[in-house]
């Protein structure tokens, strides 16, 4: 990629003005003139900006010798995200070095018109905005841009290799198959598939209809519909469950317990308890029986089939309750067809 293939020079990069910041005191954008600035909107209960974050981290540390500032702009689309100690454990988790500010009322998400996430601006050694890439992927496209301008801001020195792709799926020219869109529980966004519908802010006692449809939510038992989430309600003790069909390799989950405590969900795929096909976050007990500790609002990575399916999965609360925020899905490569000729 040339400085030919990155926009001209037309907008300007606006101070980051966020409500507060980790690993850093503000960084003022006017102060690095010179330099080439990196700006990373996400959010940490984001599938997507969690798949990219890798990347950020790996540029920081490869190019912050040659001049390169990492800035993370905090834009949560959950009100738990506006919490600073959710994010501040976030960071933490995530192992994010770089400057982080909260962004809670998407202040600078507008003045940099970024309209969904996570997205990644680059801004020159001028202060100007020359590259933006929406989404997550593209990493490879992200990083020519970057050395393209820190060429361009005057790095005379050889820089890295472009990273290779961290996942099968972001391999230019791979071939994936469709996976089941990311899907939220809230009334505001959501779609759910029972016939009792959505009751806002209210309870309602649903029925599992025992045939599902892709891409929507179901839920069985007493469940608050909110905003953003469905709430687990009804007599302490009685059982409820939230089930989802979907299609694709990898299943995430955007969970909250009840209150401060800790929630241990059972976790099963078609009917069965999970095994070696378990998520990073799932458990198994003495019987075998897959459950996730669920201790704080965030994603939880609660699949990881071997291969790319349809699949019904079950979240089920009974003594622990707990909010369902929504679902995210990974792809999976096709794999090539060998002729047997």
């Amino acid at each position: 990629m040339t400085m030919l293939d990155i926009a001209p020079q037309t907008f300007r990069a606006r101070e980051l003005l966020g409500d507060f910041w980790f690993n850093s005191e503000p960084v003022p954008i006017a102060a690095h003139r010179g330099q080439v600035i990196l700006l990373f909107f996400w959010d940490y209960a984001c599938a997507g900006c969690l798949r990219m974050l890798p990347y950020v981290a790996e540029w920081e540390k490869r190019y912050a010798p040659f001049g390169l500032v990492t800035v993370g702009i905090h834009s949560p689309r959950f009100t738990f995200g506006k919490n600073p100690d959710c994010v501040q454990k976030a960071v933490a988790r995530e192992g994010v070095r770089f400057p982080v500010v909260m962004d809670n009322e998407s202040l600078i998400a507008m003045q940099y018109e970024c309209r969904v996430l996570p997205e990644i601006l680059l801004v020159d050694k001028d202060g100007f905005i020359r590259y933006r890439n929406a989404g997550d992927g593209n990493a490879s496209a992200v990083e020519h841009a970057l050395q393209a301008l820190l060429y361009n801001a005057g790095v005379g020195a050889p820089l890295p290799m472009v990273m290779d792709p961290l996942r099968e799926s972001e391999r230019q020219g791979a071939l994936c198959f469709r996976a089941t869109p990311e899907l939220f529980a809230g009334y505001l966004r959501g779609s759910i598939g029972n016939v009792e519908g959505y009751a806002p802010e209210s309870v309602l006692t649903y029925s599992d209809p025992g045939i599902y449809m892709d891409g929507r939510v179901y839920a069985d038992g007493d469940w608050r519909s909110e905003r953003e989430c469905l709430r687990m309600a009804g007599e302490p003790g009685r059982e409820g469950h939230v089930l989802v069909c979907y299609q694709g390799l990898d299943v995430s989950g955007v969970l909250e317990p009840e209150s401060e405590k800790s929630a241990e969900i059972t976790v099963r795929q078609d009917n069965e308890f999970l095994g070696t096909n378990r998520g990073d976050d799932v458990r198994l007990d003495r019987r075998g029986r897959s459950y996730v500790v669920v201790d704080e609002p965030r994603m939880y990575n609660l699949v990881r089939n071997r291969e790319y399916g349809e699949h019904v999965i079950r979240l089920s609360g009974g003594k622990y309750r707990f909010a369902v925020y929504g679902f995210a899905f990974a792809t999976a490569v096709i794999p090539e067809l060998v002729s047997n000729n």
